[in-house]
């Protein structure tokens, strides 16, 4: 059977991301926020006969686009980002021979947990 993944992530090559990857998670968080608080403001711009054109609605273009920027930063690397919230992320490897992926999650110091390609979160198995 084929890899899935074409990139592969020793442990310590996923711990030495892991400061880049906080980064990138705060980041997505910030813009989310912004993201939100637009979108709330342009409801109100919604109106039949509203102008909704100008400052807010650029400004919520660049953090949807600034987002994306973020996002490609994990795709590039093919590194999973599986919930933004929880900053749960995946990194395609190998564990004795056979491909899985080591799972992070923010708050926790190291990376200590795999899984299954199938088996999600709830396979987790201390390394």
């Amino acid at each position: 059977m084929p890899n899935q993944f074409k990139k592969h992530y020793s442990p310590d090559e996923a711990r030495a991301l892991l400061p880049n990857i906080k980064g990138w998670l705060r980041h997505l968080s910030r813009l989310r926020s912004e993201i939100d608080t637009h979108e709330q403001r342009l409801i109100g711009l919604m109106a039949p006969g509203s102008d909704l054109g100008g400052t807010l609605v650029n400004a919520w273009v660049r953090r949807i686009v600034e987002m994306q920027e973020v996002l490609m930063e994990f795709f590039e690397r093919q590194i999973q980002l599986k919930d933004i919230d929880r900053g749960l992320i995946d990194f395609p490897s190998f564990l004795g021979g056979k491909e899985v992926f080591l799972c992070w999650e923010l708050g926790e110091d190291d990376v200590e947990f795999w899984h299954e390609l199938d088996t999600g979160y709830a396979g987790r198995e201390r390394l």
